[in-house]
């Protein structure tokens, strides 16, 4: 009987399986390529104190209204307990939404480091998208590129929309901005500490959340969209970001058939109709 060395077998494992991983996500890259070129989207990086940003954008020189699409975490962990090593989305639902819009000047911003390299630059550590994810500094972060481009359009006025995670990061930027009018959110984790609840994954001390300023946001417009088969951020989060913040101007609009990384984009136009009104 011939005696197999395990550990010869297990190293080529482990390489296949970093080598399927990065191709995989250069098949991500690639792929919001060409959705963006389609779009005729125009892509720049902008360089915040902290992170290196990928911002795609069509956007005309007289806009007055910029709709400001926040992505969700992407592909934050390979496995329930291992940290991805790039976070770049394979299934880039806030992009999908940006390039669904109609308008005429929308701003899609991805979360730091997705979208950058290969190779990922020397602050590109895993925890910026695992515990430190909606940390002050990712938040400050965010808001620094917004700026950016923001100077560039004196007098424009902001609608923010978040997918899943970048619910919560809209939701800070618009507590902290005084040129935000209206928050939408798709399928948004608008309840840090209650979703890591949900799903019994360790707390995150340093998270800030959407439902931590909802009621500075009591009087800005806004509408939250939940999918009814949505297990990963379920209905009843909204519903409390809802309590939290106050009826009056905070609508939550159930979505039939919808789970959290279903095609909202093939939904986005009609949703987004619906304008964000204080009763």
């Amino acid at each position: 009987m011939i005696s197999v060395n395990k550990q010869f077998l297990i190293r080529p494992l482990i390489v296949l399986a970093f080598l399927t991983a990065g191709c995989a996500q250069q098949d991500a890259r690639l792929t919001a390529n060409a959705l963006t070129n389609r779009a005729e989207f125009n892509s720049e990086d902008l360089q915040t104190k902290t992170f290196l940003l990928r911002a795609l954008s069509k956007i005309s020189p007289s806009a007055n209204i910029l709709r400001v699409y926040i992505e969700g975490d992407g592909f934050a962990w390979a496995s329930r307990t291992q940290p991805s090593t790039d976070p770049t989305p394979r299934n880039p639902v806030g992009l999908k939404l940006a390039l669904a819009d109609p308008s005429a000047n929308v701003l899609y911003l991805a979360r730091p480091c997705q979208y950058i390299g290969p190779p990922l630059p020397a602050e590109c550590n895993a925890r910026w998208w695992t515990d430190k994810r909606f940390s002050p500094d990712v938040i400050a972060a965010m808001d620094e590129a917004l700026s950016q481009v923001v100077r560039r359009l004196p007098g424009v006025e902001i609608e923010l929309v978040g997918y899943s995670g970048g619910a919560t990061i809209a939701a800070q930027l618009a507590a902290r901005r005084h040129d935000v009018r209206s928050l939408r959110t798709v399928a948004g984790n608008l309840d840090v500490a209650m979703v890591n609840q949900l799903h019994h994954v360790s707390a995150m001390p340093d998270a800030t959340s959407a439902i931590d300023v909802a009621p500075t946001l009591a009087t800005l417009p806004q509408i939250h969209f939940s999918g009814s088969e949505d297990t990963t951020v379920p209905l009843a989060v909204a519903e409390h970001y809802q309590h939290a913040s106050g009826a009056r101007c905070t609508q939550v609009v159930p979505v039939p058939g919808m789970q959290h990384g279903s095609d909202w984009a093939a939904r986005w136009p009609a949703l987004l109709a619906q304008t964000p009104l204080c009763r």
